[in-house]
């Protein structure tokens, strides 16, 4: 389905152009919470608009397709689109950012033009990181994918560096660093895909390199550099140690749209690009990248459970959790397939609703040890529910939204690979520990016995105000997951149709070099 007016790229341009102008209109610090988040709000506006647009019984594979020339001498092109899982992640965006916005909105406080600039610095570099967001999740032409890839991490580093903890600096420059190499691995693969790609003026979109794959040995080695910087991406195990040190050190709301809504780009690269650009190669890598996603589905469960500190410890649970997901993905099952991708929506809404509450915790207690906590229900009993509340969603309690996507992941790895699905349900039964065991030790017990201050006040009218439509998705997802799903089987089918037709692609691949 074409659109009939550049419906993406205003999506693309419109928190941007926000983003400039409370950099550049320096008299509009004063009101930049106020202006930024008429922006946000506009953009989910927008994001509700293309949901309306979208034609679920078409079971078209990309929709409100949008493409212009723009660099033809190298065969790149502006071209923008969305399948199912693309509109559910932009709409995930879309609304996670307001959501941090108005849970930071009492954040850097003070009157002077320092904090009121601080404020709208912050604000500004959200909307800028969501404009390469929805243009990540958009975009149709494998290079301007890769630019979009690596400018997030501008504003991402800068969102780490300057608001955060004491080591902010050292966590940010670590994230980038390492992010930073992935990409550069990953641009390696994308010069080799124009090299040896059929050409022409739209060289990069993914409807002429999917219609003639590279195949062979070069196949394997240019989607082991598109597999590397997704997997730093996701993060998976051994590539994942950026992470905790970014999430201990990161602002929690910028913790939140960096788990909640980047590090899915990890996965979204691996079903939208690996899948059906190296459908060979993929088949010939899974069996790694599964005993690695078991990895990551075992360690970052025991770590979890080990940490002392709450950020590090939420941080640590998202590593497990991608472990699921990547297994989903690549175990070779249309079941588990729609299950990876119902998770990535279920587990952004929970991984968000964890780091805002435990940042509205730690910030009024001063720490993030959990051993300075006890007996904080008493104290705090709206954030103690709501805290338990997300972790429940988090560890798959049924009517919750990670329920249903956790038993497609198992249902379809235990019909598929029965050993895998068996290691899998291990990190099911230590997920309950890895949240029960901290919400015991920080919310339960005696007040009394707690290091911080026992008169912390409950969550504000503006803070449930934030975390509201996070309990009401979470629910929602929970109890109605088909309305997700009907938006994820177009991709599950479009994607299982390259992983199984090899003689497709050989043919057309024949048919090039002649």
């Amino acid at each position: 389905m074409e659109s009939t007016w550049p419906l993406l790229s205003l999506m693309v341009a419109l928190p941007l152009v926000g983003a400039l102008l409370l950099w550049l209109v320096r008299p509009l610090a004063r009101c930049g919470r106020s202006i930024g988040m008429a922006f946000a709000l506009a953009t989910l506006g927008l994001a509700a608009y293309a949901v309306a647009m979208y034609d679920v019984a078409s079971f078209a594979p990309v929709q409100l397709a949008e493409t212009y020339a723009w660099i033809p001498q190298i065969g790149v092109s502006w071209a923008l689109g969305v399948n199912g899982l693309g509109l559910a992640m932009v709409v995930l965006a879309a609304v996670l950012v307001p959501v941090v916005m108005l849970a930071a909105w009492n954040d850097f406080a003070g009157d002077d033009e320092q904090a009121a600039r601080r404020r709208t610095g912050f604000v500004a570099l959200t909307l800028a990181l969501e404009s390469f967001i929805v243009l990540i999740f958009t975009a149709q032409d494998v290079f301007l994918f890769y630019l979009a890839f690596e400018a997030m991490l501008v504003p991402g580093y800068f969102l780490v560096g300057n608001y955060g903890g004491p080591r902010r600096r050292y966590a940010a420059l670590k994230f980038l660093l390492v992010s930073l190499f992935g990409g550069l691995v990953m641009l390696g693969g994308v010069v080799a895909l124009g090299v040896m790609g059929p050409g022409g003026e739209h060289a990069f979109l993914l409807s002429t390199l999917t219609a003639a794959p590279v195949t062979g040995t070069a196949a394997r080695w240019i989607f082991l550099t598109f597999f590397l910087a997704f997997a730093i991406k996701a993060p998976m195990v051994p590539v994942h140690t950026w992470l905790p040190d970014t999430a201990e050190q990161a602002h929690p709301g910028v913790s939140a749209i960096l788990v909640g809504i980047l590090d899915k780009i990890g996965t979204y690269g691996m079903i939208v690009l690996c899948l059906p650009l190296f459908p060979e190669a993929s088949r010939w890598a899974a069996p790694v990248i599964i005993v690695l996603a078991l990895v990551s589905v075992i360690y970052g469960a025991i770590m979890a459970i080990g940490q002392k500190d709450l950020m590090r410890l939420v941080s640590y649970t998202s590593i497990s959790h991608f472990g699921f997901i990547v297994l989903g993905i690549y175990v070779g099952n249309t079941a588990a397939l729609t299950g990876a991708m119902l998770y990535m929506v279920a587990h952004g809404l929970s991984i968000a609703i964890m780091f805002l509450l435990t940042g509205f915790l730690t910030r009024r207690a001063g720490t993030q040890k959990i051993e300075d906590y006890r007996g904080m229900q008493r104290v705090t009993p709206v954030l103690a529910g709501l805290w338990l509340f997300g972790g429940l969603a988090s560890i798959a309690l049924p009517g919750l939204s990670g329920f249903v996507p956790e038993y497609l992941v198992l249902m379809g790895t235990l019909s598929t690979q029965l050993w895998a699905g068996v290691v899998a349900m291990g990190g099911v039964v230590l997920s309950a520990l890895y949240i029960l065991w901290p919400y015991q030790k920080v919310f339960t017990g005696p007040k009394e016995e707690a290091k911080v201050g026992t008169k912390l006040s409950d969550l504000r009218g503006i803070e449930i105000a934030a975390i509201a439509p996070l309990v009401a998705l979470i629910a929602w997802v929970g109890v109605q997951p088909n309305h997700t799903i009907r938006y994820l089987e177009p991709v599950t089918e479009h994607v299982s149709v390259h992983l199984t037709d090899d003689s497709v692609a050989v043919n057309a691949q024949e048919g090039t070099n002649q």
